[in-house]
This record gives C-alpha cells, sequence and structure tokens, in this order.
C-alpha cells in the first residue's frame, strides 16, 4: 500500500479533543479515519458506499 495523504476534518481543531484525520486511498476510494493525536494508533477502513451513509447519518444528527 503507497502511503496515504492525510488531512484534518474541518471540524477539528488544534486545541481540541476531537482531532480527527481523513485520507482516501486511490483507486479503490477507500476512506481512512484515525485521530490526528495518536497517528501511530488504530485507524478505520470504510468503503465508499458506508462512509457515504456515514456522514449522512452525521449530517441528520447534528
Amino acid at each position: 500500500m503507497t502511503a496515504l495523504d492525510w488531512f484534518k476534518s474541518s471540524y477539528s481543531s488544534n486545541e481540541g479533543p476531537d482531532c480527527v484525520e481523513v485520507a482516501i486511498a486511490v483507486p479503490d476510494a477507500t476512506i481512512h479515519v484515525r485521530d490526528s493525536k495518536d497517528k501511530q494508533g488504530s485507524q478505520l477502513a470504510f468503503t465508499h458506499t458506508a462512509w457515504t451513509e456515514f456522514v449522512g447519518h452525521a449530517r441528520r444528527s447534528a
């Protein structure tokens, strides 16, 4: 697997406890999520469909 290009969520702050980073693997479009304060820790991986459903649910719940 090639290195992922991580970016911080626009909802994360530099000082706060809620710091999430996301990366999209090419060519399969798997979305990877990790805690930006624990870059070597566990990661979650979602298919494009699962990620779209998750984000839609999160928007409706906010």
